[in-house]
């Protein structure tokens, strides 16, 4: 299953959620202000670090461009994937579970 997450985590605690019931191999990707749950160093990387050892963790290469993230700041084993790799997942994946 793919899991889009738009929410910053320092706004909702949609990413919390996520991860906490996303299963062993889901896919998990990081759009919109869902992408500061990428950064390295903040409050929210220590359960995306454990979601990393079980799951697939991605992040929106142009969503980061637009708020000046920079893919040096990202945690460890995540993937930056552009709008083709959105529609790649999306297709890969039998089902979508948006968490707003």
């Amino acid at each position: 299953m793919l899991h889009t997450v738009n929410k910053s985590p320092f706004a909702t605690n949609s990413l919390q959620t996520c991860l906490g019931l996303a299963r062993s191999g889901s896919a998990i990707l990081l759009i919109e202000d869902g992408v500061y749950g990428a950064l390295a160093g903040t409050a929210a990387a220590e359960a995306v670090v454990q979601a990393l050892q079980e799951m697939r963790v991605y992040a929106l290469g142009p969503d980061l461009k637009s708020r000046g993230i920079e893919k040096e700041k990202l945690i460890e084993g995540i993937e930056v994937v552009g709008y083709d790799g959105f529609v790649e997942l999306a297709v890969a994946n039998d089902k979508v579970q948006n968490w707003l």
